[in-house]
């Protein structure tokens, strides 16, 4: 009979929360983001010329100078082509952009070793048969502890909206959003991959939402 049944037990535990935070940490160095597209895109539109549609606070905005042409170098990536100067454009490009906040309150069980060298101390202590440490039990484990960690931080909703429709009549070809989530607050940071993650699969399957994952170079 297995005079020690409790290490088994302490250490699955031990192995689920380096797992849990492998997890964490790995969630930490991706952008994951929930893309709505809405289209109607032609089968053969040979001419993809196109100009952004500015608002008069767009037209003296940096920031938003800087996200267009993220934008412009995705669409040429594609196959689009900026007009020519004086000539008629076939296509008009929106963008909008936001970022939000709000607080979050997280109650988590957290795993705590008891049995190392007796206490979660890492010193020797008392155990049911009195005075011990690593020389009296072979395994060093007594039963883990699961304790409650509170954690607070803020989390940042952040949301990219691109616009395609013809220059001639406003007909909209190409409508997507992307919602994305996380700690990290800098737009500027996250906005490639938001930019990147509306084009992916373009133009995709109109109405059908879908999640991008995209690794955060470092």
């Amino acid at each position: 009979m297995d005079r020690y049944p409790n290490r088994y037990l302490s250490h699955f535990l031990t192995l689920c929360l380096a797992a849990m935070c492998l997890l964490v940490a790995g969630c930490a160095s991706v952008i994951r983001s929930d893309v709505t597209t809405f289209n109607e895109w032609p089968a053969d539109l040979p001419d993809k010329s196109f100009v952004f549609a500015h608002t008069p606070e767009q037209n003296n905005d940096l920031e938003y100078r800087h996200y267009e042409n993220l934008v412009r170098t995705a669409l040429q990536q594609l196959g689009f082509t900026i007009a020519a100067n004086g000539a008629q454009p076939q296509l008009k490009v929106s963008l909008a952009y936001g970022v939000t906040s709000r607080d979050v309150h997280v109650v988590e069980p957290v795993v705590i070793d008891t049995g190392f060298y007796g206490s979660p101390f890492y010193g020797p202590g008392w155990g049911n048969r009195g005075f011990y440490g690593p020389y009296s039990d072979p395994f060093w484990y007594n039963s883990p502890v699961v304790a409650e960690r509170e954690s607070n931080f803020q989390l940042f909703t952040r949301q990219l909206n691109v616009r395609i429709a013809r220059a001639s009549n406003a007909q909209k070809l190409y409508d997507v959003t992307v919602i994305s989530e996380g700690k990290i607050n800098s737009l500027a940071k996250v906005m490639p991959y938001l930019i990147q993650s509306a084009f992916t699969d373009f133009p995709g399957q109109s109405g059908v939402p879908r999640r991008v994952e995209l690794k955060i170079k470092e």
